[in-house]
């Protein structure tokens, strides 16, 4: 090796500070060259806020940073690509807009005679993207493609970038375990390429399958390193948690009683291809019954959620809560039939991102009377009524109640959300990748919430694309595949095995299962 230091990335000592949290205390970090390096820690532990650091969108209050044994000042993210640093952050940054193709190159553009050259991208996207395995469509609008799909664009845009340094915050979080195993496997390949990753998560099984060693940090501290061949996810998970934690959700067997939520010969039409994600489907969601939606992502299970809460119009056929039709209701009058919504996108559909914590937890409540008087928002009580949920569900935010919503972490974005959908008490709950990183802790917390609400007498529809999530909550599952339910599983009496034949579209259970 002559004289290449041991490590490509040293964090040394790092401190950063936001009003009222302690973000990152004291950490230290060491990359070797040509490993996986996995950053573990429970939601609003700092893991975001130190790669945030490495890649120059936050500066330091104390320690350094040193590339290739040299101190290193990083000031802006293109300090850090002229580095040869990258980051595929937990919410992409791409333009919806913008095509595949442009969205890579944004930023290093080939310009010729001061015309943009897209001729030598295509032709490096192209080759990139066969070697690592990341088909993408270079002509199709980020708008129109999975989220799977977007994730595979951030990778291809360091790729492109020629970063040695990967970072991965959290990339799991919104794939599907086909694309995860895919995403596992392209990693791999970097590595042994000469690439060095680190890899925020909190999800264990993955650290297992792919890091060499493991640093965990709780609360803004470093709590130590391991290498992962030495290791258990249950010591992961103490060391993360500072306690021991259920893996397995405890749950007695289901009581379903009157059915809550009727879909009936369902369709929707794909905003992307001149044809139907969703083709004539029918189901019912009783109350007392977890009722799962299972599938890879993008065979229209977010279609048939947004024609079920109203984000969209179905084409043809009927929704109906406690009887009554609310096909072409608005979200409103939804919500006062019955609904409450865990949406698949917190920021898109689950939150306004510049207001406070507050008013986020009273978006469709502030009209009620005990938040209003003529008219008026009355303060004192949505401060009071925030104040409880967020002690109930452990928020965690720089300053409680009035905390910018934006600056809180996506995990205690979350939890905001499905504090404030479980708490309006409702017959119906449609939960959409309820726990989408989240750590084991909270997961924990929110699967035996969704458990209580079903034993109160509630109807919950999880939509999940986590296997693990769906074997472990639900006590039906309907298989989706390409806008049609090809299959009700017991959880009971099936495997994964099994249940990943269906979601791939390998078996087919005949018409009349879905309706009986």
């Amino acid at each position: 090796m002559g004289n290449v230091p041991e490590y490509v990335i040293e964090m040394l000592h790092i401190t950063k500070e936001f009003p009222g949290i302690k973000a990152n205390d004291d950490i230290t970090l060491q990359l070797r060259r040509g490993e996986i390096h996995a950053l573990l820690g429970e939601n609003g532990a700092g893991k975001s806020t130190l790669m945030s650091v490495l890649f120059g969108l936050y500066q330091p209050d104390g320690g350094e940073i040193r590339k290739d044994g040299k101190p290193v000042k990083i000031n802006n993210p293109n300090d850090a690509t002229a580095l040869h640093i990258g980051m595929v952050h937990q919410h992409f940054k791409l333009i919806d807009v913008f095509t595949v193709l442009d969205n890579i190159i944004l930023g290093a553009e080939d310009t010729k005679w001061g015309f943009l050259s897209k001729k030598k991208a295509r032709a490096k996207v192209s080759e990139l993207s066969e070697r690592y395995g990341l088909k993408v469509d270079l002509d199709a609008k980020i708008e129109d493609i999975t989220v799977g799909m977007q994730q595979r664009v951030e990778i291809l845009k360091m790729l492109y970038r020629d970063n040695e340094v990967l970072i991965f915050d959290e990339p799991t979080a919104v794939l599907t375990p086909q694309e995860i195993d895919e995403l596992m496997k392209i990693m791999k390949g970097l590595a042994a390429e000469g690439k060095s990753i680190l890899f925020i998560t909190h999800k264990l099984n993955e650290i297992m399958a792919v890091a060499d060693r493991c640093s965990v940090l709780r609360k803004g501290r470093y709590i130590g390193t391991v290498n992962t061949a030495d290791t258990t996810q249950a010591e992961l998970s103490r060391m993360m948690v500072g306690r021991d934690v259920q893996l397995v959700v405890d749950k007695k067997p289901a009581v379903p009683t009157q059915p809550i939520l009727a879909v009936e010969n369902l369709h929707v039409k794909s905003k992307l291809y001149h044809r139907d994600a969703v083709k004539g489907v029918s189901f019912t969601a009783r109350a007392g019954e977890i009722v799962c939606i299972a599938g890879i992502d993008g065979n229209g299970q977010s279609e048939l959620v947004h024609a079920i809460t109203g984000l969209e119009k179905p084409s043809q056929g009927h929704v109906s809560i406690l009887g009554r039709d609310v096909t072409n209701a608005s979200i409103r009058t939804r919500s006062k039939a019955g609904m409450s919504h865990i949406p698949e996108d917190r920021h898109k559909h689950g939150l306004i991102l510049d207001n406070t914590l507050e008013q986020n937890l009273v978006l469709q409540r502030y009209y009620e009377p005990r938040f209003q008087k003529s008219g008026f928002i009355r303060f004192d009580a949505v401060r009071a009524y925030a104040q409880s949920l967020i002690d109930q569900y452990d928020v965690r935010s720089g300053q409680g109640a009035v905390t910018l919503t934006r600056s809180m972490s996506g995990g205690n974005q979350q939890k905001a959300i499905i504090a404030r959908e479980i708490d309006r008490d409702l017959p119906l709950i449609v939960a959409v990748q309820p726990t989408r990183g989240l750590d084991v802790g909270a997961i924990e917390y929110i699967h035996h919430q969704l458990v209580s609400q079903r034993d109160a007498g509630k109807a919950v529809l999880l939509v999940s694309l986590e296997l693990d999530e769906v074997m472990n909550l639900s006590d039906r599952i309907l298989v989706m595949y390409e806008g049609e339910i090809v299959g009700e599983l017991d959880p009971k009496k099936t495997t994964v095995e099994e249940l990943g034949l269906y979601m791939a579209g390998a078996k087919k259970q005949g018409k009349e299962a879905a309706e009986a």
